[in-house]
């Protein structure tokens, strides 16, 4: 990572964000290693990790002296102390988590609720939760909060334009709950952040295509990175690919379109069958794959190739090197992976196909709090000094 010329202040901003994110995606480092990766000299990294100290964003510690020659090079990593706030409404609980900067899910609230929340009542059960954290909140440093919502959010002021499952359109919510909080409050759309989470840090890694399709109470979306960059589309509402057509039959989804991937590929059929009124997604999963009873492996059969119709129909879209699922979508991956598998490999295109590999999302259940916070933590990684 080179970093570039430009004013004094510039220069400070893009040094000191050039050494964060590199702590940030690829964990602790020596000072050593920092100068190898950004170009610059010694004293240079040593007065940047200063800045980075004094900001009270990163720490250095004595490295291990085992296998080491000539002097050691201090190693430099993440405070855990620096955190932020990760939201995710969804039809049936509302999950609040504190993520640092260093990765670490430190504590995670989900709030059940007995029927559909309304804005309002989500952006209330929120600013409740966040005011009982408080006593937790003041010995850290809190960047601000990420929200992850399951439908099209309008991200340059956090209005939820559509959320269908949630029946909320055009509500505003960054802003309305950022007055409520204190906090800066950023909103996107949840599958979106899931997809830039696994490409930095789980499945994506040191890969520059990939399809992440998540599966939750509310329904399917998916994101898509190409050529390293989430694709957004003219207006930031590309990656929908929950409503992909992949049947003939009438069964409509959450926006009333019949046969797509989200009207056939269902968590709820997957509870009733289940016998489960609710579950979080590890329990979910476990209950799913110790039940092999001819009810249930029909299901998902069904469900398999619904799913493998619309990846094949991406992967001849987008040619990706990895398709990561998450929430209830890799459990019926984790059930009878060589369905799926099949599927794809009969309606792919087998140039598309090569090479591609279909995989659960290795972040698991906490990818949508790590995503929700790394929306939080961008402004933080775009200029450390904001936070002083």
């Amino acid at each position: 990572m080179a970093i570039t010329a430009g004013t004094t202040e510039d220069i400070r901003r893009t040094n000191l964000a050039a050494i964060l994110g590199l702590l940030y995606r690829g964990g602790p480092a020596s000072r050593a290693a920092l100068g190898k990766r950004t170009g610059r000299n010694r004293s240079t990294i040593g007065s940047l990790v200063g800045d980075l100290v004094d900001l009270g964003l990163v720490a250095e510690s004595d490295p291990d002296p085992d296998g080491q020659v000539g002097r050691p090079s201090p190693v430099v990593s993440i405070r855990p102390e620096v955190t932020a706030i990760a939201v995710n409404p969804e039809i049936d609980a509302l999950t609040i988590a504190l993520v640092g900067l260093d990765g670490n899910v430190r504590r995670t609230i989900r709030h059940e609720y007995g029927r559909i929340p309304t804005a309002a009542e989500v952006l209330s059960i929120t600013s409740a939760v966040i005011a009982g954290m408080q006593v937790e909140l003041d010995g850290l440093l809190v960047a601000g909060v990420g929200v992850a919502v399951p439908g099209q959010v309008r991200t340059s002021d956090g209005v939820v334009r559509n959320a269908p499952h949630l029946d909320w359109h055009d509500q505003p919510f960054g802003e309305p709950l950022a007055e409520a909080t204190g906090y800066r409050v950023l909103v996107a759309n949840d599958a979106a952040l899931g997809a830039l989470a696994e490409h930095e840090f789980g499945a994506g890694r040191a890969h520059d295509h990939l399809i992440y399709l998540n599966g939750g109470a509310s329904g399917i979306g998916g994101g898509v990175i190409t050529g390293g960059t989430l694709l957004g589309g003219a207006a930031g509402y590309a990656g929908e690919l929950g409503h992909v057509r992949v049947s003939s039959s009438g069964a409509l989804d959450s926006a009333g379109f019949a046969g797509t991937l989200e009207a056939e590929v269902t968590r709820a059929e997957l509870l009733d069958a289940l016998r489960l009124p609710s579950a979080d997604p590890a329990q979910f999963e476990a209950a799913l794959l110790a039940d092999r009873s001819e009810a249930v492996a029909a299901i998902v059969g069904r469900q398999l190739g619904h799913l493998g119709t619309a990846l094949a129909a991406a992967i001849n879209l987008f040619n990706p090197e990895v398709v990561a699922l998450g929430g209830f979508l890799a459990a019926l991956h984790a059930y009878d992976p060589q369905r799926l598998e099949q599927v794809v490999a009969e309606a792919a295109l087998a140039p598309s196909r090569e090479g591609v590999r279909i995989t659960p999302a290795e972040l698991g259940p906490n990818l949508l709090m790590i995503g929700a916070a790394g929306l939080a933590f961008g402004p933080l990684l775009d200029d450390p000094a904001s936070i002083s």
